[in-house]
């Protein structure tokens, strides 16, 4: 059969790197196997190489099964990076599998994104910021997107950040915390951060001077600056220093070095 696979290793996990896999985990015995193959082959030449179809006869690749956990058959999951990112069992209605794809198979927008964040990682900002933008022409309602690029533009273009996440419908936990933390820091950066425009208190000096580093994006100042201020004034602010180094934290990751070296003092000015 022309969707059979051959090499595991190249035809599915190797490959998925670069274009998502669906693998079939069927047998010929099987009558729900026979009802949903057909579907897939179908949708599979209508993917316009969005997505490839790999199927595996369960009875001659029985280790395989074993592996990936196959209890019932048909058995579909799709690989992304050699890694397995979604999956169903039985054999569904054409019309419930096109809602799976649609769901499971990452859009252009969202790959563009991945390589983005890869970007980030190793600092090529720039080379990022234009992925991201190209990602947002493609699916302006691409929250992940929107997201990073808003935490590229939060210390130069605050507005533009704010109104990046004000454009976006936001679901995933992860993206709702990141985003609250980007709101912080735009609502901050917008403060007139003399002292003496501040309200008055114990915690008044160390939160202009926090919010100065803040804005010169010295960010490890930044922090010392509002662990002082907690230590001081816990709810200076309605408690903006705590949610300031919060802020920071999310938009840098816990794997930050400097997320890692302030973490611990934060928690201790905190109990």
């Amino acid at each position: 059969m022309a969707y059979d696979v051959q090499n595991f290793q190249e035809d599915v996990l190797d490959a998925s790197h670069k274009t998502p896999v669906v693998v079939d985990f069927w047998a010929p015995w099987c009558g729900p196997c026979q009802v949903l193959g057909p579907v897939l082959e179908t949708l599979a030449k209508k993917s316009d190489g969005r997505w490839k179809l790999a199927k595996i006869n369960t009875d001659q690749n029985q280790e395989l099964s074993m592996q990936y956990g196959i209890r019932g058959i048909p058995a579909v999951k799709m690989f992304v990076d050699g890694e397995v990112v979604d999956e169903f069992t039985g054999a569904l209605p054409q019309h419930a599998v096109e809602q799976w794809l649609e769901k499971a198979v990452p859009s252009e927008s969202r790959l563009l994104a991945d390589d983005a964040r890869s970007a980030m990682a190793e600092g090529r900002v720039g080379d990022a910021r234009r992925l991201l933008e190209t990602a947002l022409k493609e699916d302006a309602s691409d929250a992940s997107a929107a997201v990073t690029l808003a935490q590229l533009e939060v210390f130069e273009h605050p507005d533009r950040a704010e109104k990046l996440l004000n454009g976006i419908e936001l679901v995933d936990p992860a993206l709702v915390q990141t985003a609250d933390g980007i709101r912080v820091l735009v609502r901050l950066l917008s403060l007139n951060g003399t002292a003496g425009a501040l309200e008055e208190g114990p915690g008044r000096e160390d939160y202009a001077r926090a919010i100065k580093d803040l804005r010169e994006r010295n960010l490890s100042s930044a922090l010392d600056g509002f662990i002082s201020v907690i230590m001081k004034d816990r709810y200076y602010d309605d408690d903006g220093a705590r949610k300031a180094c919060l802020a920071i934290f999310s938009i840098l990751g816990e794997d930050n070095e400097m997320v890692r070296a302030h973490r611990r003092r934060f928690n201790m000015a905190l109990y």
